[in-house]
């Protein structure tokens, strides 16, 4: 890491005490709404980088932006109880993070399970959400992509190698990902990895896999569509992999029917779920904060 990474990192206590980790972008930015970036399952901060470099120094409005990491992933301390490892209690974190940074508004992203978080925040706080962005990630979970994630989850992979890392990950999501060139592989992999004596390790807690392991895919899983309503009366970018098999066309087209305002970007050759670094999407998230805020706030 270089001497200048464009974050500072930002340690707190979750409400039980359990020690939680984000980096804070562009941290003197005050004249916006501060962002926050919500990661996928086993995902962490690291997947926002470049985004939040993007918004944080390069947009017309530069932010500040906070980008978690849950219990059990990147820097925050992993949980002995794992049924801790739950959106309603990743949700209260996320809440007690900002509490700790002073934050009592912003503009949400998240990404498949952040965007799950979103829907609860939107029941526990509604006040702290300005707007909103989901990425591959609506009130309806495909069962078949559950079971995707699961199967190549479990047994968790463990390279020790940097090149067979990108291989293994190329060679799982490539037909889902068919847009992804050599260097989005590379980002792929030192988001997902970090550094060990042995090698390349999954940087989240292993017993992550029991949480998936334990759903019945067999039967209908809840829908979030009562919280979802209760976020229709914010500003939303809706983004979907156009191979994703998490998130469906028609959960989309729903959504959009029940949030006439909503906004929806369909990203070409990505799947679950696109990578918000790449192509357009930058621009377009910007530009959909810096409407969202003009309208709202008239700045």
């Amino acid at each position: 890491m270089s001497s200048n990474p464009g974050f500072s990192d930002f340690f707190y206590a979750a409400p039980d005490g359990l020690r939680l980790h984000a980096r804070v972008y562009g941290e003197a930015n005050s004249a916006h709404w501060p962002v926050v970036c919500l990661p996928g399952l086993t995902r962490n901060a690291r997947d926002f980088h470049e985004l939040a470099l993007y918004l944080s120094t390069r947009s017309a409005f530069a932010r500040k932006v906070i980008a978690f990491d849950y219990r059990g992933r990147g820097q925050s301390a992993y949980d002995p109880d794992v049924s801790h490892y739950n959106v309603g209690v990743e949700a209260g974190d996320i809440l007690a993070g900002l509490t700790a940074l002073g934050i009592k508004q912003a503009a949400f992203i998240g990404t498949s399970r952040g965007g799950l978080i979103i829907h609860v925040l939107g029941a526990m706080q509604p006040a702290a959400l300005k707007a909103i962005v989901l990425n591959d990630i609506g009130p309806v979970i495909e069962p078949a992509g559950l079971d995707h994630i699961r199967a190549y989850l479990d047994p968790t992979p463990r390279p020790k190698s940097r090149a067979e890392t990108v291989d293994a990950l190329r060679d799982t999501h490539s037909s889902d990902f068919p847009a992804l060139a050599s260097a989005d592989w590379e980002r792929m992999a030192s988001a997902l990895y970090r550094e060990t004596d042995q090698g390349l390790m999954p940087d989240f807690d292993p017993r992550l896999v029991e949480t998936l392991a334990a759903l019945d895919l067999s039967k209908k899983l809840p829908d979030l569509w009562a919280q979802f309503e209760a976020l229709a009366v914010m500003p939303m970018l809706v983004i979907r992999g156009a191979s994703s098999r998490l998130f469906s066309v028609e959960t989309l087209e729903e959504m959009k029917k029940r949030h006439p305002n909503l906004e929806a970007i369909t990203v070409e050759g990505q799947g679950h779920a696109p990578f918000l670094e790449t192509g357009s999407l930058p621009v377009a998230v910007a530009a959909f904060l810096d409407r969202a805020e003009r309208q709202i706030s008239g700045k």
